[in-house]
C-alpha cells in the first residue's frame, strides 16, 4: 500500500531503524538480511531526501529530520495497531491480550501478585510481562513499548493520560529485638542508627530519606545500599539498623519476619502512585477493564490496612 508515493510497509522498518540506530540490530528485529535492511534505508533516504542515519565514528546517529520523525512514525503505527488490528472483545473471559506493565518490585509484591491471581479468575487467557522501571521508563511509555506504567507522580508524562491509583505513607522498620528503639523513634535515634537505603540506576536516584535529610539539614550513617525495595526490610534483621520503607511493604514483611514497624521521627509526604498509558490506548476497552481492576484492588481493605 502506498500513500503519497510512500510504501507504508516501510514505516515499520523506519520505526525500528530510528530506534536501533544500527543496521545489524534492525535487520535482526525485522527478520531481514543486512543487505535488504540497507536497501530499505536507501529507499527511505530517497523518499525523505535525507540521510536519516549517518555514520559518526563507529556509531550511526540520527539526522535532525530523523529525530523529528521518531514520535510521529511511532504514533502512526500505534494508531493502526489500536484502531485496526486490535479486535474488539465482547467477553473479557475470552481475551488473549498480553500486557506489558512497568512497575517496581514493591508494587509487584504488594499489589500485582494478588491482582494477577484475581484477573486469572476472570480472564484466564490474559498474559502479562512485568518490567522493572529504568532510566528510559518515560521514553518507553512515549514509544508505546509498555501498555501501562505505574510510578510516583513525578514520573508521569503529562502528554499522556494518567490516573491516581493510591497514596502511600512511609514507615520505619527495625529488627524485632532491636533494644535501641522503643515504641517511638526520635530524630536523634534515627540519625544515630545505621541505615539501609535504596538507590536506582546509574544515576543512583535515592529514596525518600534523601529528601528528608535535605529538608531537615541532617546527616545519617548509611551502612548498606541496595537496589530494590524488597531487600530493605530483610537487611535490618539481626542488626541495629533501620530502613525507611513503604507502609504496605512493611506490613507485608512484618507478617512473616521478625520486624517492628515504627513511625518516622517526622511527618513524611505521602507518595502518590499513578497509572499512566499511551494516549493511543485511551479508548482501549480491555486496558480500561484492567485499570478498573487495579483501582478496585488497590483500595481493598488488605492493602489499605
Amino acid at each position: 500500500m502506498r500513500f503519497k508515493h510512500l510504501d507504508l510497509n516501510l514505516l515499520v522498518a523506519l520505526d525500528v531503524l530510528l530506534e536501533e540506530q544500527n543496521i545489524t540490530r534492525a535487520a535482526e528485529r525485522l527478520h531481514m538480511t543486512q543487505s535488504a535492511t540497507s536497501g530499505v534505508l536507501g529507499r527511505l533516504r530517497t523518499y525523505f531526501e535525507d540521510d536519516l542515519l549517518v555514520q559518526v565514528g563507529r556509531k550511526m546517529m540520527l539526522t535532525p529530520l530523523a529525530r523529528d520523525l521518531e514520535i510521529p512514525v511511532r504514533e502512526v503505527l500505534l494508531k493502526i495497531q489500536t484502531s485496526i488490528t486490535a479486535k474488539p472483545v465482547q467477553d473479557i473471559a475470552e481475551s488473549k491480550r498480553h500486557f506489558r506493565i512497568m512497575a517496581s518490585d514493591y508494587l509487584i509484591s504488594v499489589l500485582f501478585a494478588e491482582v494477577i491471581r484475581e484477573i486469572n479468575r476472570h480472564a484466564p487467557l490474559m498474559t502479562f510481562e512485568l518490567i522493572s522501571p529504568g532510566e528510559t521508563a518515560r521514553e518507553m511509555l512515549m514509544r508505546g513499548e509498555v501498555d501501562l506504567m505505574i510510578a510516583p507522580d513525578h514520573y508521569i508524562v503529562k502528554e499522556h493520560p494518567s490516573q491516581l491509583l493510591f497514596e502511600e505513607q512511609h514507615v520505619c522498620v527495625v529488627c524485632q529485638d532491636n533494644q535501641a528503639v522503643g515504641e517511638r523513634l526520635t530524630l536523634e535515634q534515627y540519625l544515630e542508627l545505621g541505615h539501609v537505603s535504596v538507590v536506582f540506576g546509574r544515576s543512583r536516584t535515592p529514596g525518600i530519606e534523601e529528601w528528608f535529610m535535605s529538608e531537615y539539614g541532617c546527616k545519617r550513617r548509611l551502612e548498606v545500599i541496595t537496589h530494590d525495595f524488597n531487600t530493605l526490610p530483610q537487611l535490618v534483621i539481626g542488626t541495629q539498623r533501620v530502613a525507611t520503607v513503604h507502609g504496605r511493604l512493611a506490613r507485608l514483611y512484618a507478617r512473616n519476619l521478625p520486624l517492628r514497624i515504627v513511625a518516622p521521627p517526622v511527618n513524611l509526604p505521602a507518595m502518590q502512585e499513578y497509572m499512566s498509558w499511551h494516549r493511543s490506548l485511551d479508548r482501549d476497552p480491555v486496558l480500561a477493564w484492567l485499570r478498573g481492576k487495579l483501582l478496585e484492588m488497590a483500595s481493598a481493605t488488605p492493602l489499605a490496612a
